[in-house]
């Protein structure tokens, strides 16, 4: 098993970020946005930092293995809030002990319901739909997305 650590934001530096969200594998299952460089990232970055004090928020970033690998959380949604995984392709083996992490976070901020919304370009999880209370075809900016709305126990 992999050793994940969840950390806040300001605990990485802007540039050495830039790798990980310019990664083609990862922009190939997100909203089209432009090239990150160290200034707009440095942005972002902030922008996530301000998310994750809002209530019912959390977000963090990946380091596995000491590397820096993503970012995770719970952030608000046009319907509530929703779950974000992204993790660069070498650790996407990851991505079940972070979903549990995050189900377990939803649990502690008090959340009912948190939807996760997975791109197009990526296939339906039969594991997911199983577990969802429903399995919808959504639109969002522009882009479709199979979502799934889980009940947190």
């Amino acid at each position: 098993m992999s050793n994940i650590e969840y950390l806040n934001f300001n605990c990485v530096d802007a540039a050495a970020f830039t790798d990980v969200l310019n990664e083609e594998s990862l922009r190939t299952h997100l909203i089209e946005h432009p090239r990150f460089d160290a200034a707009s990232a440095k942005q972002w970055i902030n922008e996530k930092s301000k998310k994750d004090k809002l209530p019912g928020c959390r977000l963090r970033v990946l380091v596995i293995d000491g590397e820096l690998a993503g970012w995770c959380g719970i952030q608000p949604d046009e319907q509530g809030f929703e779950l974000a995984i992204v993790v660069s392709k070498r650790f996407w083996g990851a991505g079940l002990p972070i979903f549990k992490t995050l189900m377990t976070w939803a649990a502690e901020l008090g959340h009912r319901e948190v939807l996760f919304h997975l791109l197009d370009s990526r296939r339906e999880y039969k594991a997911l739909a199983k577990i969802a209370k429903k399995v919808e075809k959504t639109e969002l900016l522009g882009r479709h997305f199979t979502t799934y709305y889980l009940a947190v126990a």
